[in-house]
């Protein structure tokens, strides 16, 4: 039946089955076989027939028409031919498995070689429906475990030995070894009496006779399975045996994965290149014609007769072609030297620039741009500047409709040259005819332009384009902005914007993408827009805020003794917004002598610049500097605390609805990275669009008038004053003369040692400790000599750039040089350099820089400083590519988890990893405080600022307070959206912030406290006078309104902060601990408490983490102490745990000469036991000594000597070892002092640890948790350990997922790094949710994930591939990067999940067409209409 409704739907591919091509297919879809090994016909230089550059297979150049199809080198999809082999091969691919196989059957009968009962009960293991993959490795694990085991054939009698891979490509069978050697065959082998080891001997007795050198050989001998076996043994395998061996017997037989026939490929794959006289050939072509030639030779040779010899190395030529044909990187194939490496069919396929990564995951793109970046603080945050020549280039297809045709004919008529013009005319829509308006009569065809037509017009101003900075670490490195059209030639944007891409204006490029269909540019807009993403998704913090100038001005604007007349105020408020803007003025501050207002008002105007304004910000915050009030003028009796806003420096911003009270703008206020900015509380409150507004206002306000206030740095502002010069000095000289002393201590050797270290260790640790403090305390100097309008003090001030430590180094003094956390090692004899004496290690010899900048570095100064300098750039660049294939490694592991609509946390096959996102479903992105969704204090004074009572009524008692929220918060409206966590912490802040302290304040002035209804009769205001309850009043009026609209706050809060389903919040997770790993050090240590106890931190420690490394560099278990006050107790546990060698505790081991025997003595020292706290005896000691592994010590020769303490173990002569006894003697003085008498096996050492309480914990380096743990006088519940995986061996697999996000997070924050707990959580589920720990390498991420095109875009991209054809796997397309090389959109991550449900259509009964009549007629009536109704 004819269709009568063209089917347009687009089509999506539902799975991918992976097979391997079968000798049957190769040849069917082949035109013709190949078999000429001429490429071309020498006259007339045209492809030969038969040739694997036939014109059957498609052509590789312009001109040329194939001959199958007819079609030109654009349309020809290309043809394939086939080689037919004469021997078969051994397919590269399947070697692996084809050798598998060998193993598993039996070498004579084919047959499994497992016993008909193992035989069922595999089958029906294997049979298993849904069975996923992993389950299936590991049965066939077991079974080819088995059948290694077994020697004889269960079927046949046979015997089986071992089968081996014996050089590159060959196969051997070593049947006769070990045991087999006596074994008798059964069957039919045992009864002809050849199954044995002496008849294969006797078959070789002829060739012994003819060549007398192969007698040496004949016991080596080893069964040759060369393919033509191999394949006739595969031919016999049936099918229930190809189920065992992971075969699928309908897609693929064993004998598929051998090389009968090989399929040519089209020659569109392969093309030649074509030079003035010659060609190029590609390398396929090359290899193909030289498989031809071997395959023609063989055929030959064979035909005629050759001898055996030649033909095995004829055969074993040919097998390397067919393999270097695969796979060009054989291991065990000599390479050409000088040669170029061939490029085989894998290597097109792997690697960066390989098919799967360089083609399918990611391509090159049309419509976009790169260009130089530049700044233009005139422009909006959300605008990027586009040159008018790349408007002229890049396009967007928009379609006529009856509202944009004038403009679109416009721009018809103004053609490609002339902006705002167009550069193509689709006549009728996407599929109809395209005009280049380069040329031709514009006018006509702009007249004639009507609806429906699609127009490539230029850029316009408000376009959407995509705006992108590589590396792109997040999501934020790509955003979408306005288009801005404007002169010259470089990208603008505003510098606020320059924090998420990372950029700065030395010379980056920036790339621009424009989305050519309405639906992408409504969802760049709506999800990718700038003001949208404020915030990092790390950790909520704002991204996009002011930065560096900036900065500045806003600190010099609002510094206290900024003053404007009305010109200049009115001036600066014209600023704002290009004299645009509608200002309410303010009153001025001072009115005599003359009027004139604060820089604080200009940003009051700039926050709420008319009454029409709902920008109602309140905030107290600190700011960068901030000095405490003074209170030094005071008696000491009086306890007096002044609120913070009184402090020295005006170094606390409050602001209350939009007047600023107190403090400066500086980075920690207007700057990134703080949630208590100003641009963060006016983006929570009032919505992203208000707080990009004031952005803007503050970008333009601050750039202009920095311009005609000016800001400098000249060599006037690095001039130290003598001041300065003369307490650096004495700084100095001090520091040189306590490392004197310290020097002069340890080669007295008085110094005292740190717990763990020996005197150099100490010694250092006490110079550089000093050392580095001079350079902080010049640094504090600097900052109170230097004049207040010190340029780059200003700047250290305000935090737009440079800290204390630049400034001092410039003026006073550069400080330490470190390298690699030392100071600088020697790099000649004893010395660092030749300027100073062997030994030195003063601090100039070790490279401590007493000069600044400002006075220059002596030589032997600049040298250190330029090493240390090095080994920064160093640093970078290791560190760049190990966190860039960490990030990538984190992003494919986590790529496909989305959140769905049941709160659950999934992958793409729909394993749950989570069941709520982060334990409680809420969007880091969007949460206020730190962690939580609301700051409950910040929230209660806007609510009170906003509903601001200033008449005398008396607000609500403490208790009216109480029950009024408890009514509200148990309505629907709240249980319904709220979690009770979040219910329970608002009643808790109403409770004990707000209601206790207005009892309190009540109590104090004489009234009830009210925490309870008041009793009948007693007073509401107690004894108090009118004074004392206006100050009340004052203090603690809360009205029902204030409480309302706080719940209401509270509430719209929470249900914001909610994770929304669809969220990729894999990719955002990877992405937050993948970014930060850019801004760690590569090596760092850090001192846990103890200077020698190092912990590993910074990259090499996350990647240990996330590796789940079995060994990691520094193991540290935490022991808590049951007695953790006292420092006996203490050592006591340490004594158990630590090892301790007899040689730490003997304060003699000498060998003893007496009467007729030799022995050594130990004396034991008992004063270092008692000391050490360690509890061992003497007869303990004897008892190590005679246990200890591999010394063979007697009991009967260890006598222990209470009275003297000693022990005396005796040399005899050894008869067997025929050792005499003195040379014994002196081997046991060197072994004895290496004995262990107490401690733990796999601990090196303890070491106590002390906190500021006094509480002592210990620190074990070493692996050993278990033991720790039940150690006595340790807490065994509460001892962690560092390491991953050693937990999960000893506590298990929860306790290994909180240890890795504990470790995660511990490591971050010592970085200074904010990364919120949810993305860690994630991490460290999806780590374990399989149930073991699984480490982010290609091993993990195999073992997490089933789909093969995922694995393949990963790593080892052909042996996957390889595997999965022999298995016969199936893809059912569901994750991310699937979807991705197939084009569709992912399945259930971001817009893609949405979907609309709908019941099924009802349709009206199926209407017959006309010849199906007929019948029913015929079959007379009842029948007939039975049948309609059914069909129904």
């Amino acid at each position: 039946m004819k269709l009568l409704v063209a089917d347009q739907a687009p089509k999506r591919i539902k799975h991918i089955q992976f097979s391997v091509l079968s000798s049957r297919e190769a040849v069917a879809i082949a035109e013709f076989e190949a078999n000429q090994r001429d490429l071309y016909t020498p006259g007339d230089r045209r492809p030969v027939d038969h040739g694997v550059l036939d014109k059957r297979l498609g052509t590789s150049d312009k001109s040329g028409k194939c001959e199958t199809c007819g079609l030109s080198l654009a349309d020809c999809v290309g043809h394939y031919a086939y080689i037919k082999l004469v021997l078969p091969c051994f397919h590269i691919g399947y070697f692996k498995h084809v050798l598998g196989i060998l193993q598993c059957i039996c070498k004579t009968c084919s047959r499994i070689l497992l016993d008909s009962a193992q035989h069922r009960k595999y089958l029906a293991l294997f049979r298993r429906p849904n069975i996923d993959s992993l389950t299936l490795a590991a049965y066939s694990k077991q079974l080819a475990a088995l059948c290694r085991k077994c020697t004889t054939c269960p079927h046949c009698g046979a015997i089986n030995g071992v089968v081996k891979k014996i050089g590159a490509m060959r196969i051997g069978h070593e049947k006769w070894r070990g045991r087999n050697l006596k074994k008798e065959a059964g069957g039919r082998d045992g009864a002809e009496g050849k199954g044995n080891y002496q008849a294969w001997k006797a078959s070789f007795e002829e060739a012994v006779r003819e060549d007398k050198q192969l007698e040496a050989h004949v016991d080596k001998a080893i069964e040759d399975l060369n393919p033509l076996k191999t394949l006739s043994l595969f031919r016999k395998v049936t099918s229930a045996d190809c189920e065992l061996l992971g075969l699928d017997p309908t897609a693929g037989r064993p004998e598929e994965f051998l090389w009968q026939y090989i399929s040519v490929p089209p020659v569109c794959i392969r093309p030649s290149v074509s030079q003035e006289a010659a060609t190029n050939e590609d390398d396929l072509t090359v290899k193909l014609t030289e498989i031809v030639f071997m395959n023609a030779v063989i055929k030959t040779g064979l035909a005629k007769g050759v001898t055996t010899q030649n033909l095995m190395e004829q055969w074993e030529f040919l097998q390397l072609a067919v393999a270097t044909y695969i796979n060009s990187e054989l291991p065990g194939i000599p390479k050409e030297i000088g040669a170029k490496p061939m490029r085989g069919l894998c290597q097109r396929l792997k690697g960066k620039q390989g098919r799967f990564r360089g083609n399918l995951s990611g391509k090159r793109v049309d419509f976009s741009g790169r260009t130089v970046i530049s700044p233009d603080p005139n422009l909006m945050i959300d605008q990027v500047a586009v040159p008018e020549r790349v408007a002229k280039v890049l396009t967007y297809p928009e379609r006529v409709t009856a509202h944009n045709i004038e403009r679109l004919r416009d721009a018809v008529r103004n053609g490609t040259e002339k902006h705002p013009g167009a550069n193509f005319i689709n006549q009728g829509g996407d599929a109809g005819l395209k005009k280049f308006l380069k040329f031709g009569d514009r006018n006509y065809m702009a007249d004639k332009l009507r609806v429906g037509d699609v127009v490539e017009r230029h850029l316009r101003d408000d376009d959407i384009v995509l705006f992108n900075r590589q590396p792109s670490l997040h999501r934020l490195s790509i955003l979408s902005h306005r288009v801005k059209v404007r002169p010259w030639r470089t990208f603008r944007l505003n510098e606020c914007v320059c924090t998420p891409y990372n950029a700065d204006f030395d010379g980056d490029e920036m790339n621009l993408h424009v989305p050519q269909t309405e639906e992408a540019r409504m969802e760049a807009f709506q999800l990718m827009n700038i003001k949208r993403n404020l915030v990092t998704p790390r950790n909520g913090e704002p991204i996009i805020a002011a930065t560096q100038d900036f900065i500045t001005g806003c600190y010099l604007i609002t510094r206290r003794d900024t003053f404007f007349n009305r010109q200049e105020f009115v001036q600066a408020c014209a600023y704002l917004q290009d004299a645009e803007l509608e200002i309410d003025l303010p009153p001025p501050t001072i009115w005599k002598p003359e009027r004139l207002w604060t820089g604080k008002q200009v940003f009051s105007v700039l926050m709420r610049p008319n009454a029409k304004s709902q920008v109602n910000v309140n905030l107290e915050c600190k700011n960068k500097t901030f000095g405490k009030p003074s209170t030094e003028w005071l008696d000491h009796e009086i306890k007096l605390e002044y609120p913070p806003f009184m402090s020295v420096n005006d170094g606390f911003l409050v602001v209350q609805n939009s007047e600023i009270i107190s403090g400066v703008f500086d980075k920690s206020t207007v700057g990134d990275g703080n949630k208590k900015s100003v641009f963060a509380v006016i983006q929570r409150d009032f919505g992203a669009d208000e707080a990009a507004k004031c952005m803007n206002r503050m970008a333009k306000l601050c750039a202009r008038w920095l311009a005609n206030k000016g800001f400098s740095i000249g060599i006037s502002d690095v001039t130290p004053g003598e001041k300065l010069k003369a307490q650096k000095n004495n700084l100095v000289a001090k520091a040189y003369k306590s490392a004197d002393d310290n020097i002069a201590l340890a080669a007295a050797g008085r110094l005292e040692c740190q717990p763990g270290s020996n005197v150099e260790q100490t010694l250092e640790s006490v110079i550089s400790g000093d050392l580095s403090r001079v350079r902080d305390q010049v640094g504090e100097i600097c900052m109170d000599e230097l004049s207040r309008n010190n340029a780059p003090l200003i700047m250290a001030t305000c935090g737009s750039k440079g800290s204390k430590i630049n400034v001092s180094q410039m003026v006073a003094c550069v400080g330490q040089q470190i390298i690699a956390g030392n100071r600088v090692p020697n790099g000649f004899q004893d010395r660092s350099l030749p300027h100073f004496p062997k030994g030195a290690v003063d601090p100039l010899a070790k490279g401590f820089v007493s000069n600044s900048f400002y006075s220059g570095l002596r030589a032997t100064e600049f040298l250190f400083h330029a090493i240390s300098g090095r080994e920064g750039l160093v640093d970078t660049a290791v560190k760049t590519a190990e966190t860039g294939y960490m990030a990538r490694r984190l992003m494919k592991a986590l790529e496909d988890l989305s959140c769905r609509y049941d709160q659950s946390v999934r992958n793409a096959t729909g394993g749950v990893v989570q069941f709520v996102y982060g334990d409680d479903g809420l969007d880091p992105a969007n949460l206020e405080g730190d962690g939580k969704p609301v700051v409950f204090e910040r929230t209660w004074s806007h609510a009170r600022a906003l509903k601001l009572d200033t008449n005398d009524k008396e607000g609500l008692l403490p208790y009216e307070i109480n029950a009024l929220v408890d009514e509200r918060l148990s309505t629907p409206y709240f249980t319904n959206a709220c979690s009770a966590t979040f219910l329970k912490d608002v009643r808790d802040f109403i409770d004990v912030n707000i209601a206790r302290k207005a009892a309190e304040y009540r109590e104090t002035y004489g009234m009830p406290g009210a925490l309870e209804p008041l009793k009948r009769g007693q007073s509401r205001n107690g004894k108090a006078d009118k004074a004392q309850l206006a100050v009340v009043n004052n203090l603690t009026k809360v009205t029902s309104k204030q409480i309302d609209e706080f719940l209401q706050l509270c509430w719209t809060k929470y249900v914001k902060a909610k994770i929304e389903p669809g969220t990729a919040v894999g990719a955002i997770g990877a992405q937050s601990i993948g970014e930060p790993g850019t801004q760690m050090t590569l090596k760092t240590f850090h001192f846990a408490g103890v200077a020698s106890m190092n912990v590993t931190l910074g990259v090499p420690r996350i990647k240990e983490i996330i590796n789940a490394a079995k060994t990691i560099s520094t193991p540290i278990i935490t022991a808590k102490l049951v007695e953790n006050k006292s420092e006996q107790a203490a050592r006591i546990v340490k004594g158990r745990v630590e090892k301790t060698f007899l040689g730490d505790i003997a304060s003699v081991i000498a060998g003893v000469y007496s009467q007729g025997q030799l022995y050594v003595s130990v004396h034991v020292d008992m004063r270092a036991i008692r000391a050490l706290q360690l509890e061992v005896t003497l007869d303990s000691i004897a008892a190590s000594i005679s246990n200890a592994p591999r010394l063979k010590i007697k009991s009967g020769d260890i006598t222990v000597k209470k009275k003297t303490h000693e022990i005396h173990i005796v040399a005899m002569h050894n008869a067997e070892d025929k050792v005499p006894a003195y040379r014994r003697m002196m081997w046991l003085r060197r072994v004895l002092p290496g004995i262990t008498v107490k401690g733990v096996h796999g601990l090196q050492r303890a070491v106590i640890q002390q906190n500021s309480d006094g509480i002592k914990d210990l620190l074990v380096e070493g692996e050993g948790l278990r033991e720790v743990m039940t150690t006595d006088g340790v807490i065994g519940h509460k001892t962690t350990s560092n390491h991953v995986m050693e937990v999960e061996k000893v506590l298990g697999i929860e306790a290994a997922r909180k240890t890795i996000i504990e470790q995660i997070h511990y490591t971050m924050d010592s970085h200074g790094l904010g990364v919120d707990p949810r993305h860690l959580m994630l991490l460290g589920d999806v780590m374990c949710f399989k149930g073991e720990v699984l480490g982010i390498t290609r091993f993990g991420v195999a073992k997490m994930k089933d789909s093969v095109l995922m694995l393949a875009s990963f790593e080892k991209t052909t042996d996957h591939l390889f595997n999965a054809s022999f298995n016969a796997r199936r893809d059912p397309i569901q994750g991310v990067s699937e979807c991705i090389i197939l084009g569709s959109p992912a399945n259930n991550v971001g817009t893609a999940m949405p979907a609309l449900v709908q019941d099924k259509p009802k349709l009206p009964p199926r209407y017959e067409t006309v010849f199906e009549r007929p019948e029913r007629e015929r079959a007379g009536g009842k029948a007939g209409a039975g049948k309609a109704k059914a069909r129904a």
